[in-house]
């Protein structure tokens, strides 16, 4: 049952960025540049969770995976900041 949660959370991280990215290339809003980057950092945080826990079970992925997330965490900060200016 919590591999279904970990597939089902990294298609909503990929399909959200989709969405978020796609709606900047329509509107041209940069916050929607900013967020949807951020989502691609979370989708691949999800996508390495699931490799980390499905596929490479014997070896802990947890200090690698930490590395997408903020960065894309960084990305909607820095974002965040300059469209504030």
């Amino acid at each position: 049952m919590a591999e279904a949660v970990y597939l089902l959370c990294a298609a909503t991280s990929v399909a959200c960025a989709a969405l978020l990215l796609r709606g900047y290339a329509r509107m041209g809003t940069r916050l929607l540049l900013w967020s949807g980057l951020c989502f691609v950092g979370l989708a691949l945080n999800n996508i390495a969770l699931v490799i980390d826990l499905m596929v490479v079970v014997d070896t802990d992925l947890s200090s690698w995976r930490l590395v997408p997330a903020a960065g894309g965490m960084l990305l909607l900060v820095y974002g965040l900041v300059w469209e504030a200016e």
